[in-house]
């Protein structure tokens, strides 16, 4: 079955052909560029390229971010009540995080850091320096 697009696709492949335009001596004979991410399923990569190009992330791409902020905030929090608000806010991206993609998120190198702001927070706490 031929549709409109692929009838104007075809016609203005064939207008290119014609007027040289896909004649690119800097591509010939050179393996097509790498894929940014191979992870995401090929029916959405045009959708997640036009997000891309119109400013926005994936929701996925986006979380991880917050999740970035949000450390790099608790590391430069001197205040124990704040840093205690924030781990609850790291706790509930990461949260939303694992129910975005369907299982955990490989995140164990944040779980060591975190680890050790609790401690240092819950030794506070008990008025130990």
């Amino acid at each position: 079955m031929i549709t409109a697009m692929n009838l104007i696709a075809e016609r203005r492949i064939s207008q290119a052909i014609r007027e040289g335009s896909l004649d690119a001596p800097s591509w010939k004979g050179k393996p097509l560029p790498a894929e940014k991410n191979p992870f995401i399923p090929d029916d959405l990569k045009m959708a997640y390229k036009i997000l891309k190009n119109a400013g926005y992330l994936p929701p996925e791409v986006e979380t991880r971010k917050d999740i970035h902020n949000l450390e790099e905030l608790i590391k430069s929090t001197d205040d124990e009540h704040l840093k205690v608000k924030q781990i609850k806010k790291l706790n509930f991206l990461v949260m939303k995080l694992n129910t975005m993609r369907n299982g955990p998120v490989n995140l164990e190198i944040r779980e060591n850091y975190y680890e050790k702001v609790v401690d240092r927070i819950s030794t506070k706490a008990k008025g130990e320096v």
